[in-house]
């Protein structure tokens, strides 16, 4: 009798099976519940990673944009640094140039154009060495980038049409940038 009851108690039941297999299947169940939220959370992340990613690189591509167009803008005001101030001396030299045209003929004159000159002339040279350059105009092809035409003549014996036949006003240019452009005549 004793081993009738230990081969009842080792055998299960079938009431005692159905619960386990339950138990089974709903732990089997959460396990797979589990990991597909922990798979959904994993992509959202790297979704989140990726977006970081991005918005990073973008920032960084803005910054050395930014960086350059600064330095960009900084070349540019170094290359046409005193602009101002040429555009404001451009008047001065005007004036020398029209005492210097005015003749003279006694000696106290000739001796105040001749001070004059010199002080055109340093004038000129500072210019020149900051860059600062007059435009040629006389002869040369009409450029509306460079003239400015303040009047037409008819053309004459050995003029070419479309050329600056008088300068009344000398242009002047920093570098490649015009400060000032020439007041000149056309022929047409």
């Amino acid at each position: 009798m004793a081993k009738e009851k230990q081969e009842k108690q080792s055998k299960p039941t079938k009431d005692n099976e159905a619960p386990k297999t339950e138990n089974k299947k709903e732990t089997s169940d959460k396990k797979i519940d589990q990991v597909s939220k922990l798979k959904t959370e994993i992509a959202d992340l790297k979704q989140q990673l990726a977006d970081k990613d991005d918005k990073y690189l973008r920032a960084e591509a803005e910054i050395q944009n930014m960086t350059n167009r600064f330095n960009k803008e900084r070349a540019q005001l170094l290359k046409y640094d005193g602009q101002d101030l040429a555009k404001s001396i451009l008047p001065v030299l005007d004036n020398l140039k029209r005492a210097l045209a005015i003749e003279v003929v006694d000696e106290n004159g000739k001796q105040l154009k001749k001070g004059i000159q010199m002080v055109h002339d340093h004038l000129v040279k500072a210019l020149i060495d900051h860059d600062i350059t007059e435009i040629e105009a006389e002869g040369k092809p009409f450029d509306p980038t460079l003239h400015q035409a303040v009047q037409t003549v008819p053309v004459e014996e050995g003029q070419k049409p479309e050329t600056v036949v008088n300068v009344l006003q000398a242009g002047y240019q920093l570098k490649d940038r015009v400060l000032r452009p020439a007041m000149v005549v056309v022929a047409q």
